[in-house]
C-alpha cells in the first residue's frame, strides 16, 4: 500500500527529482512531485511524496520533518485526504450557488437581490 506524505516550506530551488532522491534514501518512491503555479510556473513551495510502505514513510517522515533545506526548515508529515467543499460560492454538484444565505441572490428584491 503506497503512502502519500506531505512536504511543506520547501525552498523554490527543488525540484521533483532533487525531492525524489532525498525520499529515496529511506525506501522506495513511487512518485515525487512539486507543486507549481500556473501562471508563474514558479514552485508553490510544497509538494507530495509517495512511498511504497508506511514503514519506510514514517522513517522519512522522522529522519527529514524540521530539516533545514537552503535555510528553510521543512515541514514533513502524512498527507491529509483532501477536502470536497471549497467554502461557499462556486459551481458544486448542487449546482451554482453564490452564498449559503437566503437574503442574497435572485429574486429577493431589486436588481442584486440583497435586502437593504
Amino acid at each position: 500500500m503506497r503512502t502519500k506524505i506531505y512536504v511543506g516550506n520547501l525552498p523554490y530551488s527543488v525540484t521533483d527529482a532533487t525531492m525524489e532522491s532525498n525520499f529515496a534514501e529511506f525506501g522506495s518512491v513511487s512518485s515525487a512531485k512539486v507543486m507549481m503555479d500556473r501562471e508563474t510556473g514558479r514552485s508553490k513551495g510544497f509538494g507530495f511524496v509517495e512511498m511504497a510502505s508506511a514503514e519506510d514513510a514514517q522513517a522519512a517522515i522522522n529522519a527529514l520533518d524540521g530539516m533545514s533545506v537552503d535555510g528553510r526548515s521543512i515541514t514533513v508529515n502524512l498527507a491529509r485526504p483532501r477536502e470536497e467543499g471549497r467554502g461557499p460560492g462556486g459551481y458544486g454538484a448542487d449546482g451554482f450557488k453564490a452564498a449559503k444565505r437566503a437574503d442574497v441572490g435572485y429574486g429577493n428584491g431589486g436588481y442584486g437581490g440583497g435586502r437593504y
